[in-house]
């Protein structure tokens, strides 16, 4: 691999005695990072933050934006793919606040939320990660922002209309998101997409595990962080806005359902064991065959109601679901491109 070409005149800024440095990876998101960098400019805070730009390969305008609009922002354009845990770990490697906070480039910082993240890792004894209150665009509470470790049964259940009819289950981990409470609470995992980490326990874990390339990262970080003895809090004061996906649904190919499958998977496989994974893997083809089975008793329905195309395309994605669990094809990450298909055949 390359070494990383680092824009000239940036360096020299990671001598500055900073409390929290702040990395946001880019991929074909120069858009969003615009607008995430401006959030973060006009944030109220109390000391300067360190704030570093990484683009991991997709040379889309990023380095001349910030060149040009946000001089003091340090930039790293990466020649490879490194994905996130990689690309995050270099900027760890390369910034030095006490704190970091990793950052999702399709993200807006609302107010005070990095002080109050701060504030929370820094006076709550034992904290180790914290975590934002996360809303959607449309400023509709994103229940992705503390979720449960992955479980087979939360995996094959989780869908989005059932988590908000049902959202006090525990098998989500979510129910402090509609609590009234405004004080941090301890949660299983909290997003990565806004997720703030003491240096210490990223060093004493080892920072983002490189096994996945995108998606779970911030899951097993969570979990490192906890078998490790530091508590993972969720600030619901901490208001922070994704937009979610932006970069990956800008893709060619919309890879999320099997990146995301295969993620989890390979949580599955180090923290839980191989046969809870194949398990899972199991179950899931189970449930792709049921819908498989339902779509195609529906289509003649769907034909005559005008809704054909929308059954298409849900076949062809728990199709090609199924033809994942048989091992026919997964997704993994290079460092060449963004992710590659493997056929099992």
């Amino acid at each position: 691999m390359d070494t990383p070409n680092v824009s000239s005149g940036r360096l020299s800024e990671a001598t500055i005695d900073v409390t929290v440095s702040v990395i946001i990876i880019n991929y074909n998101s120069v858009a969003f990072t615009r607008s995430c960098l401006r959030s973060l400019l006009t944030s109220p805070i109390r000391t300067p933050l360190e704030i570093l730009v990484i683009d991991n390969a997709s040379y889309d305008g990023c380095a001349k934006m910030i060149e040009t609009e946000f001089p003091r922002v340090r930039f790293i354009q990466n020649h490879d793919n490194l994905g996130f845990a990689g690309a995050n770990n270099l900027g760890i490697s390369i910034t030095s606040g006490k704190h970091i906070l990793f950052l999702n480039p399709d993200t807006e910082i609302v107010a005070s939320a990095i002080e109050r993240l701060t504030d929370a890792l820094e006076s709550i004894p034992n904290a180790g990660i914290v975590g934002a209150h996360l809303l959607n665009s449309d400023r509709s509470v994103q229940t992705t922002s503390i979720t449960a470790f992955p479980s087979v049964l939360n995996q094959l259940l989780g869908a989005e209309w059932l988590r908000r009819r049902f959202p006090s289950l525990s098998l989500w981990g979510m129910s402090p998101l509609f609590d009234r409470s405004v004080s941090p609470v301890a949660v299983e995992a909290v997003s990565g997409a806004c997720l703030m980490s003491k240096r210490e326990v990223l060093g004493q874990v080892g920072g983002f595990t490189k096994d996945y390339f995108m998606y779970a990262e911030d899951l097993d970080l969570c979990w490192k962080a906890q078998c490790a003895g530091w508590a993972v809090l969720y600030v619901p004061r901490a208001v922070v806005v994704h937009h979610g996906g932006q970069s990956s649904n800008s893709r060619e190919n919309n890879y999320a359902d099997l990146m995301i499958r295969e993620s989890v998977l390979k949580f599955m496989q180090l923290r839980q064991g191989s046969w809870y994974a194949f398990t899972f893997r199991f179950a899931t083809a189970l449930v792709a065959l049921l819908r498989l089975a339902l779509l195609t008793i529906s289509a003649p329905v769907a034909s005559i109601v005008g809704s054909s195309t929308s059954v298409a395309k849900a076949w062809s994605k728990w199709a090609r679901v199924f033809s994942w669990c048989l091992g026919r094809e997964r997704w993994v990450g290079n460092e060449q491109s963004h992710c590659q298909l493997v056929n099992g055949e």
